[in-house]
């Protein structure tokens, strides 16, 4: 059987190293990304659908892109949202983008109505871009959108305004070809860019993620965080120049746009796309792509751990893995042979705050010690651990994580008052619930408000309470997080109905898959007489979440 041989560190060239193999840029994505080309022009730069596209033809298209958004009236902060499965439209679209100053917007193409609608009224894109997998959300919300609807762009071939995505255009058109009239749009682009040239504090990300109050917020990053997540990423997985990175995660999160993309960007390797995270194909796909780094999550690891073993492509070049959890360690090491696993702790707002070594002290099932940026002189997170009133906690005890970071969040989308409440001084606090050993490795412990981990995603119980609640039999429900074979959460919505109403559980299935993602419509269904509540007159779902008799008479709806 092969396998991949552990490196040392003395066979790898060091992190800083790998970055001044390249001038310094400016912190801005266009220079970084031209800063990469200088030294890897025909290299490699995406490997997507089977088709290679070096550093510069990627550099073309994008830069045809942008000319193209800008002939359409993209502007300085404007947001062009893509609703797709992973495509290498994603990145072609925030370089594009962020050379206008612009903002992309990634949405996931699962999402129900609510959600799309949600969004799409939320940011307000001057365009939005979709496959056939947003088809029907995306048309459903288009017709239910208040004020001016985006310009849409279909992803495959020519835009058919009578087909099932009902396009404006595509982009293919908007690629175009290298002819006269793609080459004046360049020009009248380069000329306006000239007396407003993009800036490191520029923001070129919103990413949406679900929060406690139910309602998903906008989280905004600038150029300067994405590109200071990649070369801290670089340190993480000692990334080479010549690695190839798989990616399998969903490029509306963070972990494929800051760690796998921004990394790819920052050693100047290249990168391997696939559609989505598929059990039945990784190991192939791993082969196929002469992948050597891949970026997991606990919920694909326990699905990889489990399938059958025929799957499993001996002539994968894997190197190393971030993600893989206390769980998966033995079966990713001893059966996968993938000898470098590492794993680590961020959010949306806070990318890349702690990380097990690649090199040192391995401690499975902790988030790490506080991550490092290649160069010693560039700050990094620092984290503390604090009580209900933010003082400080000794070794070992259990408080809430507050962390600071050069690349922490600008701020929710329209939202000072959320992003206020997140913030003592210039410390996030994280609502998670977390312990510090002597060797400064952090243990996280539980969640502090109401928000249920499933298959790698924060998903908000309020967003499916109130889903759940606009059944007209529902009195009221209380979703919370039950425990998953797959090592994270299942979600269970208990339900009371009002007098003299029936409901099936398929019915409270369906009309949640019919409005929500697929990752957030609940498992389990149980009907109660009554919901347990506070002294202070809230659901108390603390007493839901300790009533293990809820489970046992629960119905089982699959998923």
């Amino acid at each position: 059987m092969n396998s991949t041989p552990p490196v040392s560190q003395k066979s790898l060239v060091p992190p800083l190293e790998v970055l001044r193999q390249y001038r310094k840029h400016n912190f801005t994505l266009v220079d970084a990304f031209q800063s990469r080309l200088e030294v890897k022009t025909d290299k490699t730069f995406c490997w997507f659908e089977g088709k290679e596209t070096t550093w510069l033809e990627f550099q073309d298209e994008f830069n045809r892109l942008s000319a193209s958004l800008f002939e359409l009236g993209v502007e300085a902060g404007d947001r062009v949202s893509i609703m797709a499965r992973n495509h290498k439209a994603h990145l072609l679209l925030l370089l594009a983008c962020s050379r206008l100053k612009a903002i992309m917007v990634p949405i996931n193409p699962e999402f129900g109505l609510a959600e799309t609608l949600y969004v799409l009224e939320h940011a307000q894109p001057k365009l939005l871009f979709r496959d056939e997998h947003a088809s029907t959300s995306a048309h459903a919300a288009l017709e239910k959108l208040k004020g001016a609807s985006p310009i849409t762009v279909a992803l495959q071939g020519k835009h058919d305004p009578t087909g099932p995505l009902s396009c404006h255009l595509s982009l293919q058109e908007l690629l175009g070809s290298s002819s006269q009239e793609g080459t004046d749009s360049l020009l009248k682009l380069q000329r306006h860019l000239s007396s407003s040239p993009p800036t490191e504090q520029d923001t070129c990300l919103i990413i949406y993620t679900s929060g406690t109050t139910g309602f998903p917020k906008g989280v905004m990053h600038s150029q300067k965080n994405f590109l200071l997540a990649g070369e801290t990423f670089v340190e993480r997985m000692y990334l080479q120049g010549d690695d190839r990175l798989l990616i399998v995660l969903p490029f509306f999160h963070i972990n494929a746009l800051f760690y796998s993309a921004s990394g790819t960007l920052a050693s100047g390797a290249s990168l391997a796309i696939v559609p989505r995270f598929s059990a039945s194909q990784f190991w192939n796909q791993a082969v196929q792509s002469q992948a050597t780094v891949v970026n997991v999550i606990e919920a694909a690891c326990q699905i990889l751990k489990k399938r059958p073993r025929e799957e499993f492509n001996t002539h994968h070049t894997l190197r190393a893995a971030y993600g893989v959890r206390h769980s998966a360690f033995d079966t990713f090491q001893g059966e996968f042979h993938i000898p470098h696993l590492v794993s680590g702790y961020g959010m949306t707002e806070i990318p890349g705050v702690t990380c097990s070594p690649f090199f040192g002290l391995q401690k499975p099932g902790t988030m790490g010690p506080e991550g490092k940026h290649p160069d010693p002189d560039q700050p990094w997170a620092k984290c503390k651990v604090v009580d209900e009133n933010g003082v400080p906690l000794g070794l070992d005890a259990v408080g809430e994580l507050w962390v600071k970071t050069p690349i922490i969040m600008q701020g929710y989308y329209k939202d000072p008052e959320q992003t206020a409440a997140h913030f003592d001084d210039c410390w996030f606090k994280t609502g998670d619930l977390v312990s510090k050993d002597q060797d400064g490795y952090y243990t996280f412990v539980s969640r502090k408000h109401d928000i249920i981990r499933r298959r790698g995603e924060n998903i908000s119980a309020l967003e499916i309470d109130r889903v759940i609640a606009g059944l007209p039999e529902v009195n009221e429900v209380a979703t919370i997080a039950v425990p998953s074979e797959l090592g994270e959460d299942d979600i269970m919505a208990v339900i009371v109905l009002k007098s003299d109403q029936s409901l099936h559980a398929q019915a409270v299935g369906d009309w949640c898959q019919s409005q929500l993602a697929s990752t957030k419509v609940p498992r389990y269904v149980v009907f109660a007489e009554q919901l347990p509540y506070t002294p202070t007159h809230k659901i108390a779902k603390s007493l839901l979440r300790k009533d293990k008799a809820l489970l046992s008479r629960a119905i089982d709806l699959g998923g």
